[in-house]
């Protein structure tokens, strides 16, 4: 039974991932589209991986709206499609940890593999920006060199503990039911 449950579950929050990205892609004109989309377009933001994206987008957005969301996007995207990629990630991801036990690797690997993911992105960003010579978040426009790796290496610290979180609540919920694949040889 829960087996059928976690499947439904998946197949739903699936159906709605693509929901989502069919209908950021099918708002606005042609203009505004092309002017939110320019360099990159919709798969530019981190938005789209929906990876630890909660915290971190309301803690700035919340700070100075313009960094992350800029109120222009209101006219294009509705408040509850905001939600829906900003917020949704939380409920969906709690409920993942309550339905089914996850095999973590051990930490140094999970940690290692989150910061080649991280670089990856980094490199998106910044690769975007020497091409077109704008950045991907308006907040990265206000930061020095410095001030970019700053708060880069601060996301990934802030991302790391969040999976380590996710870590201690899976143990928390399902103990030593599943151990590291390198543990059980």
């Amino acid at each position: 039974m829960r087996r059928t449950c976690t499947c439904i579950y998946h197949f739903l929050v699936w159906s709605w991932y693509l929901f989502l990205n069919y209908y950021i892609s099918q708002q606005g004109g042609d203009q505004q589209k092309s002017k939110i989309f320019l360099n990159g377009g919709q798969w530019k933001y981190l938005t789209l991986l929906n990876l630890f994206l909660f915290l971190s987008f309301w803690i700035l957005f919340l700070y100075d709206r313009e960094l992350v969301y800029p109120k222009a996007l209101d006219d294009i995207f509705p408040e509850w499609l905001n939600h829906a990629m900003h917020t949704s990630i939380l409920p969906f991801s709690l409920v993942e940890v309550i339905l089914r036990p996850h095999c973590y690797p051990l930490k140094k690997k999970g940690l290692t593999l989150l910061a080649v993911a991280s670089l990856a992105y980094i490199s998106r960003v910044l690769w975007i920006y020497s091409e077109t010579g704008t950045w991907v978040y308006p907040l990265f426009a206000r930061l020095s060199p410095v001030g970019l790796t700053a708060f880069f290496s601060l996301s990934y610290i802030f991302t790391a503990c969040i999976y380590l979180l996710g870590e201690k609540l899976n143990h928390w919920k399902w103990g030593d039911m599943i151990q590291p694949r390198e543990k059980r040889k």
